[in-house]
């Protein structure tokens, strides 16, 4: 069975750069999701998401192709984040890696079974998790504070300890030292998913 092994962390927590090094150490091989949201500094169409407008987004929608979907009331307007069965997440495409939220992660098991979906919960101290927010947003074309405090926010929600509890989430990596974080990752991996 190919499984799906399931990113999540606040804003600033070093998903991103965590789920590159994982994709280039371990073999597993992206889940490219779709969004809404306009590209940031560096990133690909196809690569790092999907791209498409709402009217993509509807058509798929119509077509009933999305598994899973958030909807953000950003500074910039509405945001959708949604991954769609197309294809791309058959088993017999190996181990898969994907970034989301807990409410996304139930939503996965729901439709994948509980057996093939495994978290990975990364977590950081809230004040550097916001410094590292700011370095990022700082280094955008266009930089957009509102946006940021408005997700570092609501992540207190979105990761609360009862959307933990309720996604059965209960290993954490503490993500202050990247390699390290790397390391426990990857031992975790390899010695098969403990829960």
């Amino acid at each position: 069975m190919g499984y799906i092994y399931y990113l999540m962390g606040k804003s600033a927590s070093g998903k991103d750069s965590i789920y590159k090094r994982l994709i280039e150490n371990t073999g597993l091989e992206k889940i490219i999701i779709y969004t809404t949201r306009p590209l940031r500094n560096g990133e690909k169409d196809g690569a790092d998401y999907h791209f498409v407008d709402e009217k993509e987004y509807e058509k798929i929608r119509s077509e009933g192709k999305i598994i899973e979907e958030r909807l953000y009331e950003t500074a910039e307007g509405p945001w959708r984040y949604f991954t769609v069965d197309d294809g791309s997440l058959d088993e017999k495409n190996g181990d898969l890696l994907g970034i989301g939220t807990p409410e996304s992660f139930i939503k996965l098991k729901d439709y994948f079974g509980k057996d093939r979906v495994r978290p990975i919960y990364i977590e950081v101290e809230d004040g550097e998790r916001l410094e590292r927010a700011l370095r990022r947003e700082r280094s955008q074309n266009e930089p957009k504070y509102r946006e940021m405090c408005r997700r570092f926010l609501s992540d207190s929600e979105d990761f609360s300890e009862e959307e933990l509890g309720e996604a059965g989430i209960t290993k954490r990596f503490e993500n202050k030292d990247l390699s390290q974080c790397l390391k426990e990752i990857e031992q975790y991996l390899a010695h098969g998913y403990q829960g």
